[in-house]
């Protein structure tokens, strides 16, 4: 129980902090609107499909392929850097709060503003007319584990390569920007030449949208997307592992600073 209350603390505070700010909620809450009303008039009038029909095939690349991406991943980016900054692990040193509940602390936060987004952009999908067809339950864990995956690798990035914060945003732009395009984020995968598709099965992301997609869009079962579900679930367990052994390495040298 000790973990559990100090991870509320850490998350609320962290939540609290993005609340006063407002600005950056309602970016966050601004971009997936953008993005799956672009991808859906660009799906509606390139494949010719109904509104409703391209709605529910644009929700999934925009939430997880490119919402989830910035709000976990680039957002634990800033998070760990924006601490570190603050000297807020410092503090940390000192207090009767362990390591453990301040990397979950941070995990939830950024899990909470995830799981908001998921709810605007199916709210305003489901408006709009879409309809969605697949398990419930499977959708949902193929975010939970998109949301894992992504604040895994921001947790690696953010301690090891990212020291200001004017590193975040280049940062995210190196390592983001072409894992989206090739993920299927804002080119339907469907476009990619048989070489880029072979490399692009490599891609955590590629595999996020297409699970989704099939899942909440073509009403498929397990069976038919297991390989993209398994290659999630093994890819988010080594981000907790490496994002968790980061975190370990930072405070080390943190502590001999």
């Amino acid at each position: 129980m000790k973990y559990w209350y100090e991870t509320l603390a850490v998350a609320q505070r962290i939540l609290r902090e993005l609340g006063r700010r407002k600005r950056s909620l309602i970016f966050w809450a601004i971009f997936p609107i953008s993005i799956l009303v672009i991808n859906a008039l660009i799906l509606a009038e390139r494949a010719q499909l109904t509104t409703a029909k391209a709605f529910e095939n644009a929700a999934p690349a925009s939430l997880v392929g490119a919402a989830l991406f910035f709000s976990c991943l680039g957002g634990s980016v800033a998070t760990v850097v924006a601490e570190r900054e603050q000297h807020t692990l410092k503090r940390l040193f000192i207090s009767p709060l362990s390591g453990t509940s301040y990397f979950l602390g941070i995990f939830l936060a950024h899990s909470c503003i995830g799981i908001g987004q998921v709810i605007i952009v199916y709210t305003i999908a489901s408006f709009l007319g879409a309809q969605f067809q697949g398990s419930i339950l499977l959708g949902i864990a193929i975010i939970i584990l998109s949301i894992i995956s992504y604040v895994g690798v921001g947790f690696i990035l953010g301690t090891q390569f990212a020291r200001r914060t004017e590193d975040v945003n280049s940062l995210v732009a190196a390592f983001g920007v072409p894992l989206l395009i090739l993920g299927g984020a804002f080119l339907p995968t469907a476009l990619f030449p048989k070489n880029l598709l072979e490399l692009a099965k490599y891609n955590p992301i590629y595999h996020m949208n297409e699970a989704l997609i099939q899942v909440w869009a073509n009403g498929k079962n397990f069976n038919e997307i297991s390989q993209h579900f398994w290659f999630l679930f093994i890819f988010s367990l080594a981000m907790i592992a490496g994002g968790w052994l980061s975190y370990r390495r930072m405070l080390r040298v943190e502590k001999r600073l």
